[in-house]
């Protein structure tokens, strides 16, 4: 891009453990080299969430993010990443797990809902006190090129504040704590979704950039199939909405759609 546009920017959708095609198409937008390191420049990435689960290399895909980030400010490039609801999950299996959670609705635990959600063994066995400490301390809203970035397509995150450095502590303080009803909370509320659909849709999104800012909300979770009725091997792009104001990026790369990896500003092709 020219010096007049500023670096390019990207959106990387939920990789679900997809960790090979996650790295095929970084590469093909130039972002990672032959030996998968950082090869964007001045390029900055943000993945929405969702590295682990129902695939089969979560924790690969966590430590080849985590190594990009290191890489990338020695171009001049920065590599960031939101909190997803599968990770809250992946973390309160591992600090938690098969713990009843206080419920008046029956029995409930994250061993439960990570096994019932496509958790894995694996990314279990693999998980270090390292990668508890970087997921935990990821932020869960942030902004990049004028757009507000979100895991999930929720109005919930509103409950824990009216800001983004709000939002982002409120759960912080949740995630270094070990009340298991308020971890719980967590992933309910980021479980919840399709906030900005049907006819007051715009009206819903417009709310919530007034608020928290941004010309135009990103968001992965939900994934755009299910949004149209089709499989995901018929996504071809990401899914623009609610009048313009909402972009979704999940491909569905767990049920055979693509793993998308968006520039900001995107505009669908004719």
């Amino acid at each position: 891009m020219s010096e007049e546009q500023g670096p390019a920017t990207y959106v990387v959708g939920d990789v679900h453990g997809h960790r090979a095609e996650l790295v095929e198409q970084l590469r093909a937008r130039g972002l990672v080299d032959e030996s998968e390191d950082w090869a964007g420049g001045a390029a900055r990435v943000w993945f929405l969430g969702d590295f682990v689960d129902r695939g089969p290399d979560g924790i690969g895909a966590v430590d080849l993010v985590m190594r990009l980030q290191r890489q990338a400010p020695e171009a001049g490039g920065s590599v960031q990443t939101l909190l997803g609801n599968h990770e809250i999950l992946l973390l309160g299996m591992y600090h938690f797990g098969d713990t009843d959670v206080p419920s008046d609705f029956g029995p409930r635990s994250f061993a439960r809902s990570w096994e019932i959600n496509g958790g894995q063994q694996a990314d279990q066995e693999r998980l270090t006190e390292e990668h508890v400490e970087w997921l935990s301390t990821r932020p869960l809203v942030a902004h990049a090129a004028d757009h507000l970035l979100l895991h999930s397509d929720t109005l919930e995150y509103l409950d824990w504040g009216d800001d983004a450095e709000e939002i982002n502590a409120g759960v912080h303080e949740v995630l270094a704590g070990d009340d298991i009803e308020e971890w719980w909370e967590v992933w309910r509320r980021m479980t919840t979704r399709y906030a900005f659909r049907g006819p007051n849709g715009a009206e819903v999104a417009g709310a919530m950039l007034s608020l928290l800012g941004g010309s135009r909300i990103v968001h992965g979770h939900s994934v755009i199939a299910d949004q149209l009725g089709i499989h995901p091997s018929q996504i071809e792009e990401p899914y623009l909405y609610a009048g313009g104001t909402v972009l979704g990026v999940d491909g569905g790369l767990f049920a055979g759609g693509p793993c998308l990896v968006v520039p900001l500003p995107w505009e669908p092709t004719e």
